[in-house]
């Protein structure tokens, strides 16, 4: 008789459950943001923030098995238009090195998620006057001063009723190659002609 695999410890379990729960809440609500998804996922299960935690890896696996499985037609298909409307404001402010990032470039972009571009230029205040000469609002959004390789500025602006943060780095930065603090990885970022070359694939 099969010898039967032994059940995960209880702490492994947990951290899978809440790595499913907020995944769930980055697909159905917008959530962006990792940790205030596994907070919130953390306390809707009765756990303690502080145990059992998942890392951010685990639970991008899981939001995309859960976008795959529950979000088979709709997920491709906005993400498509969010990959076209960020090539739009790329192509607007070519002049300033556009790259995309974030959830929209590695496919994981929520039904509300937002774009995040990121912009290189002498000064913050040349895109800011780019904008206001095109009559497109925008507004400054805070930024936390102590987070590694803060940009200049972070303006928000919305395009056919989507948000799109633009984050504006010195041009020196767009040499650079940024690393996520907590992981490790490489920081992912795709310039135009990359972006272009996601939408032809099938």
């Amino acid at each position: 008789m099969p010898r039967r695999k032994p059940a995960p410890p209880p702490s492994s379990r947990l951290r899978q459950t809440i790595a499913s729960h907020a995944a769930r809440l980055m697909a159905e609500e917008g959530i962006d943001d990792y940790g205030f998804a596994k907070r919130k996922a953390a306390r809707a299960l009765g756990a303690s923030e502080s145990e059992a935690l998942p890392g951010n890896d685990e639970v991008e696996t899981e939001l995309r098995a859960y976008q795959a499985l529950f979000q088979e037609e709709e997920h491709p298909e906005r993400l498509r238009e969010l990959r076209a409307m960020a090539l739009e404001v790329m192509d607007l402010l070519a002049p300033y090195h556009p790259y995309l990032t974030g959830a929209v470039l590695a496919g994981t972009a929520g039904r509300y998620a937002e774009i995040e571009l990121e912009l290189f230029a002498d000064s913050s205040k040349e895109v800011e006057i780019e904008l206001l000469s095109r009559d497109i609002p925008y507004e400054n959004v805070a930024i936390r001063n102590n987070q590694p390789n803060s940009p200049e500025s972070r303006l928000r602006l919305d395009w056919d009723e989507t948000p799109i943060i633009l984050s504006v780095f010195p041009i020196s930065a767009e040499r650079h190659v940024k690393r996520n603090p907590h992981s490790g990885r490489s920081h992912h970022r795709a310039p135009f002609s990359a972006v272009a070359a996601l939408l032809t694939t099938p």
